[in-house]
């Protein structure tokens, strides 16, 4: 990676441009910048979720992600570098089958709500596919390895498994299961 910022308000973005990590520069509505800018809205989702009281397990989780996610945007910020590793998509491959293995299958859909740590992390997940979005749009315009699109998708997966896993956690008293959606065509049918 480039040099370490020694200086945050350079003024050199004031013309409606920002600097990549290859030195480059791009306007802000670049999709390139679009993407980096969900990925870093979604880990700080996640720095939201991580100020809620959580199981240990899941917290050790979700810290890892932020790295990860970490170096997923820096990856988008320099073009054509890796810094995203193969055991980043493996770690949320195992993740996913542990917890949803955990879980029951689901029978409904269900809401983004329940405990305020499932609901915040259903809004990581919502930014989650929206930065999916935003690279695989990037992709069409610029080569990409296909891990980033991969890890985002896999990482959403594994956020809705997580609320679920946070609904049951009970650690505010509020929890115990999934917020089912009430269907009024499941309702006339006595579903």
């Amino acid at each position: 990676m480039g040099q370490r910022l020694t200086q945050i308000a350079t003024r050199t973005g004031d013309d409606g441009t920002t600097g990549l990590g290859d030195g480059s520069r791009v306007p802000k509505d670049h999709l390139r910048v679009e993407a980096m800018g969900d990925v870093d809205e979604l880990n700080s989702s996640l720095g939201v979720v991580l100020a809620e009281p959580l199981p240990d397990e899941v917290r050790a989780v979700l810290v890892r992600i932020q790295h990860e996610l970490f170096n997923l945007g820096g990856e988008l910020a320099v073009p054509g570098f890796e810094l995203l590793k193969d055991d980043a998509l493996l770690h949320l491959d195992q993740a996913l089958a542990d917890y949803n293995s955990r879980l029951p299958p689901l029978a409904e859909f269900i809401l983004p709500a329940g405990t305020r740590s499932a609901a915040l992390t259903h809004v990581s997940r919502a930014i989650a596919r929206r930065a999916e979005r935003a690279v695989v749009h990037l992709s069409h315009i610029e080569s990409l390895r296909p891990a980033p699109q991969k890890y985002l998708n896999r990482l959403s997966d594994l956020l809705f498994v997580l609320a679920r896993i946070l609904n049951r956690a009970n650690l505010d008293g509020l929890g115990g299961d999934d917020v089912y959606w009430q269907s009024e065509r499941l309702a006339r049918e006595g579903g």
